[in-house]
């Protein structure tokens, strides 16, 4: 079934020749650069049980995931084993690992008394535990180097510390490792596997998936190369197929914004993001013009904390069928900034008329205001007093911004025009970060310093109790 030339030589071997060279490596300290999608963590996960189920085995596993999601599916994994090599191991469910139940796990207890405990991110759930580790995507933790630094010293008396990931940025502790590894020597004398798309394609990867497939599923017609560009296309841009599929990191020292440093800001996958708390709510708009998006952003604040609670892209739509869905988000916010470029100049006149001029704000784009917008953003960001969804679109708008120096030493910032938009996600979010600042001042009289985030005015919504217009931007996962 299926087009794929590469064949495994077993055909009835359960592992590609790349996973069971990472199983079969014994070294104390391993690391693997990997493709998204080729089965590492299920890999990783056999290689677990067998060492810790295994008669005389001396160490539990200590696994640390990137959030609870993750934490559950790896210890799913790891049941899937245990019953497959009929080992008779107990699920014991979510437990508390201190006292406050602030840190968590999923463990598996198998007849040797040998335990796997799988937890989120936190590094201090690290501490004081001794036995192996497993850092699953290792790169997409909020703090890889605590993480590693809290990890480490729990092999001391025994057991590996292995590590995996896709990358995530050039500045990542996780790409700072495989330099060091590569370049500087390898003085932590750490044992270096990389995986591309590409290699796992080579070593039957397709094949595999061929077989799982349904019979009228369109990648059964498609060879390795079909499949490549399959994959290829489907990508948000090529930066991010190179990174998620190719093993090569980002380079953080294009883009204004780094890639730990969105990541710091992004919601745990399991969050209701878009569930309103209070009603301190804040409006950016970046109006679309021909072919790029309008976009609406939307945070609410809390403490001196800003949250995302909706984001929605309106393309191919007109201006009465735009306004239906944008007039009730201004009714329900505090303060409103448009977009008051080209097109945007009308919506910002109607809005003023309909809402009052205290509530909207227009912001004309120049390159002294788009600087004066983008270096608070990424302030808020760097104070972690901002949060932002989980979603491989957003992150990717926000990572297209470029921050250039002119032969005068002005400073520009460009960004890439692609089908999803020409930044204007990071522009919707620049403006509601400025929406949220106060005093509420035309932005040419603001200061460039980073602005605080202080309390706003009484509320004076116009008492619209549910919002127009759907067109919700779901997160992908």
């Amino acid at each position: 079934m299926g087009n794929a030339r590469s064949i495994p030589a077993d055909r009835q071997a359960i592992f590609l020749t790349p996973q069971s060279k990472w199983i079969n490596d014994r070294s104390r300290l391993k690391l693997a650069e990997k493709s998204r999608q080729i089965g590492w963590s299920w890999t990783s996960a056999y290689a677990c049980v067998r060492r810790t189920a295994m008669k005389g085995a001396k160490f539990d596993q200590w696994v640390s995931s990137r959030d609870e999601m993750q934490a559950r599916l790896f210890i799913d994994d790891c049941k899937l084993w245990a019953d497959i090599l009929n080992l008779g191991a107990a699920d014991f469910g979510e437990r508390a690992l201190d006292g406050d139940q602030r840190q968590t796990s999923y463990d598996l207890r198998f007849l040797n008394d040998r335990v796997i405990h799988s937890m989120s991110s936190n590094p201090d759930a690290q501490a004081g535990k001794r036995g192996g580790r497993v850092l699953d995507e290792f790169a997409l933790h909020k703090d890889p180097r605590k993480l590693w630094a809290i990890a480490y010293p729990g092999i001391t008396w025994g057991g590996q510390l292995e590590a995996f990931s896709t990358h995530r940025g050039s500045h990542n502790f996780f790409n700072q490792l495989i330099r060091e590894i590569r370049e500087g020597g390898n003085p932590k004398g750490i044992s270096l596997h990389r995986v591309t798309l590409e290699d796992a394609l080579n070593a039957g990867l397709l094949w595999k998936l061929q077989q799982k497939l349904a019979a009228d599923d369109p990648r059964q017609e498609m060879d390795e190369a079909a499949y490549f560009e399959y994959v290829r296309s489907g990508c948000v841009d090529e930066e991010s197929f190179q990174q998620e599929y190719m093993c090569v990191p980002a380079d953080d020292d294009v883009a204004f914004l780094e890639y730990d440093l969105i990541a710091s800001c992004e919601y745990g996958q399991l969050v209701d993001w878009k569930l309103i708390e209070g009603r301190e709510l804040y409006l950016g708009v970046d109006v679309g013009r021909k072919k790029d998006l309008t976009v609406l952003w939307v945070v609410e604040r809390l403490g001196d904390v800003l949250y995302t609670r909706h984001v929605e892209c309106l393309a191919n739509m007109t201006k009465p069928q735009q306004d239906a869905i944008i007039w009730p988000w201004i009714a329900r916010c505090r303060r409103t900034c448009f977009d008051n470029t080209g097109l945007g100049i009308g919506w910002t006149d109607d809005a003023k008329r309909r809402f009052g001029e205290t509530r909207v704000e227009g912001v004309t784009f120049t390159p002294k205001v788009k600087e004066e917008l983008a270096y608070p953003l990424r302030g808020a960001m760097q104070d972690r007093k901002l949060r932002i969804p989980y979603d491989p679109v957003i992150r990717s708008d926000l990572r297209s911004v470029t921050k250039q120096t002119t032969a005068a030493g002005n400073i520009r910032f460009t960004a890439e025009r692609t089908p999803d938009g020409h930044a204007d996600r990071f522009w919707a979010l620049a403006l509601a970060v400025h929406a949220a600042a106060t005093p509420a001042a035309p932005i040419e009289f603001q200061s460039t310093g980073r602005r605080a985030f202080a309390g706003g005015g009484d509320f004076s919504g116009s008492g619209f109790g549910g919002i127009g217009g759907g067109n919700d931007f779901e997160g992908f996962l």
